[in-house]
Formats: C-alpha cells, sequence, structure tokens
C-alpha cells in the first residue's frame, strides 16, 4: 500500500466504483465519494459504512468493526467495518460493496439533514423562515 500522504493510493482500488477522495478524519482519514463518507482508513485498513442488512455480508466475511476506547477505559464498538482482504485484490467486486456504503451513507439522518438544510439554503426567504417557525412549533411542547 502506498503512503498515507499519498491522495491517489486508493484510485485503482476504487477505479470500478468512481472519483472518491481522502480527507483527514481524526487520527485517519475518511474516504468520500462526492459529500457522503462512505469509509475510512485507519492504519492500513480500509472500513466502510454499514446498516442492519450490510453488516450482515461483512460479519459473514470475518470482517472486524472498528473499535476505539472511550476516555481510555470504555470499548465502543461501531458500525464501520473492515474490508474483507479479498477485496483489495477485486476492484470490480469492491465497487458493489463501496456502492452499499455510498447507499448507507446517503441514507444516514445526518446525511438527510444536511440535504435537507441545503434544499432549504436554495430556497426564498419568506418559505426558509416559514418552514423553520413551524419546525420549532413542532418541537415545542403544548
Amino acid at each position: 500500500m502506498a503512503a498515507k500522504s499519498d491522495p491517489r493510493r486508493f484510485d485503482d482500488l476504487f477505479f470500478e466504483f468512481g472519483p472518491i477522495a481522502l480527507r483527514r478524519f481524526f487520527g485517519g482519514e475518511g474516504i468520500f465519494a462526492g459529500s457522503a463518507m462512505i469509509g475510512m482508513v485507519f492504519g492500513d485498513t480500509v472500513y466502510f459504512k454499514t446498516d442492519d442488512k450490510t453488516i450482515r455480508t461483512f460479519r459473514k466475511e470475518g470482517s472486524k468493526p472498528f473499535t476505539f476506547k472511550k476516555r481510555g477505559t470504555e470499548i465502543i464498538e461501531t458500525t464501520w467495518f473492515s474490508l474483507p482482504e479479498r477485496l483489495y485484490d477485486d476492484p470490480e467486486e469492491l465497487a458493489h460493496w463501496a456502492r452499499d456504503a455510498l447507499k448507507v451513507a446517503k441514507a444516514s439522518p445526518q446525511a438527510v439533514k444536511k440535504a435537507r438544510s441545503i434544499a432549504e439554503a436554495k430556497l426564498p426567504r419568506r418559505e426558509r423562515q416559514q418552514r423553520q417557525r413551524k419546525r420549532a412549533r413542532l418541537r415545542t411542547p403544548g
């Protein structure tokens, strides 16, 4: 695997999937397809975003979840799973897994909220303010 500082080191691996960008992400890097973060890289391991459906496939392949220590004691297990080793040699098959990760990323609550705020920013000011007031009324018990 090429040096971490090479932003193009995964271009061959993701060729069948399409263009990706690497961005700094805590102690590693995020793998982005457009504005959606579909994966991350820590050390020499690539992890993809999963959901209840795709996580089963990763587990069946023997993939491990990304874990970290919270406050030095509690171990947190995430829904980001390591890429099966065989996919590093099979860009065509990896593209299918990456497309699934992209679907998961676009369906996440954070992505939906971000898409909504971008769409609202394009609305006329009056309509945007009306929507904001309506959401505020819905949140207020009463």
